[in-house]
């Protein structure tokens, strides 16, 4: 249950079906981002692979003493740019892979454009998601929903993903879905018609206890996607952004040109790999350890090269020693930043209240606590509002004047409209009368603790207490006690051993809140695999994004809380 390794394994095949001799790798802008996130350039060009071409691009030139490996989407748009491609082939051969099922009538009309006979293999491999950690995936789909419908699109781009995953992993599951959400039913449906329909691709070995597919709708915790971070990973893509594994650092005061983006991989950076599920304090240590451990094995200034030995030493030890300074740098230069933002915009005292609003029931404290720092100038926009939307979904039922007092301090803010008017389309998105469970329950208000950051000065006393609800459910899931009233199964068939090898997707985006959640489990579950997928993997920014974006609308008139109602983008 490992989606890096399926999509690494994938690669390597084509790579190697193609025999030896010079390679171009011709891709979509798809498979383009599915490759990169597995492979880094340097590796593939050992492979004898020395040119990335993409499929569109007019302007390639003809090499003849090249192979072609095709890793495309089997889209209408690929198809028929490869019709045009083979009719005036560029390349001496081709092998052709598609990253899921291409119909019969497509190979059909690929076979009569190569007139030349240059293709010499089509096959489908089935890479076609985005492998974020060896137990996360995205679709890289944002939008998804039209007023709780599913866009026509989106639907066959998520069932399509997602069938992948399952012919990747090779697993025939059975199929769980959250019974609140008809998006959740209809993506359960599109899954099941597939695999019934492909039922031969299906076919693998049958294991004692049955996989599972559990499909569950974003809006049934909309909490989670609203709360500041303290986790290395999940900091990095609330503050900053992670797109693709790639950080935008060129906003980042008085960057170096060579940082202005920089590669967040637990592939190919160790230091990451050991460190992106720890908190900002253990953070702050570790890299205070690497710099000492880097400067200790820094050449020295005046080291003297007298003999062929000494050469050969310095060659060999060079390149490893030019990684671990570009290792420092890139994670010096991302704490730095983070540690400023957390500074400048007074994120600690913020946070604090988010988890407070997030987990705990005492209304007069909270709502004291958002007013005053909706008064603090240092507070953001972004979590100024934020803090709101917490305020509301929690205290939905409370009366209509004090979410309208604080709908008055934003605006006394200069909190853009678009922001304020979120605000009701979020409860509507996420409200009390669409969730299938309570956000906050009665052991979370009684067991709450603290939990102190040591290490970096300045990072201390953050509460850390919110546990997403996908916790609670794959807990229960993993009991066997998740109701099927609830989260009724597809099919007469229920499951009734523990289960072993879980697929669980978001539609509406996942979080890497929830990506620790599933690390966390699968430590602690011996004997089961989860892996977690999404539309996306959001961060505040891109989850209020998609709410706008529904379509849903705001109840609420623009009297009671100062918010008028939503338009759709």
């Amino acid at each position: 249950m490992n989606v890096v390794l399926a999509v690494k394994q994938y690669i390597s095949k084509m790579i190697e079906e193609s025999g030896p001799g010079m390679k171009v790798l011709l891709m979509d802008k798809e498979t383009t981002s599915i490759i990169s996130m597995v492979y880094t350039q340097s590796e593939i060009l050992q492979k004898e692979v020395y040119l990335f071409e993409r499929i569109e691009s007019t302007n390639r030139e003809t090499m003849k003493h090249l192979k072609a490996i095709c890793f495309l989407r089997p889209t209408k748009e690929n198809v028929e740019l490869l019709i045009q491609e083979l009719r005036r082939p560029k390349y001496g051969l081709f092998f052709l892979y598609f990253s899921n099922v291409i119909s019969k009538s497509d190979v059909k009309s690929l076979a009569e454009a190569d007139e030349q006979e240059v293709v010499s293999e089509v096959q489908e491999f089935y890479g076609d998601f985005i492998a974020v950690s060896p137990h996360v995936f995205s679709l890289n789909l944002t939008g998804c929903a039209q007023s709780r419908n599913w866009n026509p699109a989106h639907l066959a781009r998520s069932t399509q993903g997602l069938t992948a995953v399952l012919l990747s992993l090779k697993k025939c599951p059975m199929i769980r879905y959250q019974l609140s959400s008809d998006m959740a039913k209809r993506l359960a449906e599109s899954v099941k018609q597939i695999i019934t329909k492909e039922y031969e691709l299906f076919d693998f070995r049958r294991t004692e206890v049955p996989p599972l597919l559990l499909i569950l709708d974003r809006s049934d915790d909309a909490i989670t996607p609203l709360l500041n971070q303290w986790t290395y990973q999940a900091m990095v893509h609330e503050l900053l952004g992670i797109n693709n594994n790639r950080i935008d650092l060129s906003r980042v005061p008085g960057i170096s040109r060579d940082l202005k983006e920089v590669v967040l991989s637990a592939e190919n950076d160790e230091f990451y790999a050991n460190n992106m599920y720890l908190n900002f304090g253990e953070i702050g240590t570790n890299i205070r350890n690497l710099m000492e451990d880097f400067q200790k094995k820094k050449p020295k200034g005046q080291q003297k090269l007298e003999s062929i030995a000494d050469m050969k030493a310095f060659v060999e030890n060079y390149p490893q020693f030019k990684k671990m300074s570009g290792t420092v740098s890139k994670h010096v230069t991302v704490v730095g930043e983070l540690s400023r933002l957390v500074s400048e915009h007074h994120l600690m005292e913020v946070s604090e209240v988010e988890q407070e609003l997030a987990c705990q029931n005492d209304h007069s404290s909270a709502l004291q606590n958002v007013r005053k720092l909706l008064q603090d100038p240092k507070v953001t926009d972004l979590d100024a509002v934020r803090l709101v939307m917490l305020y509301a979904l929690q205290y939905e039922r409370h009366s209509n004047s004090n979410l309208a007092s604080l709908m008055e301090a934003l605006t006394r803010k200069g909190v853009s409209d678009k922001y304020k008017r979120l605000v009701s389309v979020l409860v509507e998105y996420g409200g009390k009368r669409f969730r299938g469970s309570d956000l906050v329950t009665p052991k979370d208000a009684v067991a709450i603790t603290k939990q102190f950051f040591k290490g970096l000065k300045g990072i201390e006393n953050v509460y850390t207490q919110h546990q997403p609800l996908l916790q609670d459910t794959l807990d229960q899931l993993i009991k066997g006690k998740l109701k099927d009233s609830q989260y009724p199964y597809l099919g007469p068939s229920i499951l009734r051993d523990r289960p072993q090898d879980i697929i669980v997707f978001i539609i509406g985006g996942a979080t890497y809140e929830e990506a620790q959640t599933v690390y966390n489990l699968n430590r602690t579950n011996p004997g089961v695999r989860i892996v977690l997928g999404g539309t996306t993997i959001h961060n505040t920014k891109s989850f209020l994004e998609e709410v706008a974006a529904s379509g849903i609308q705001s109840r609420v008139s623009e009297r009671p809380h100062g918010v008028s109602r939503s338009s759709r983008r």
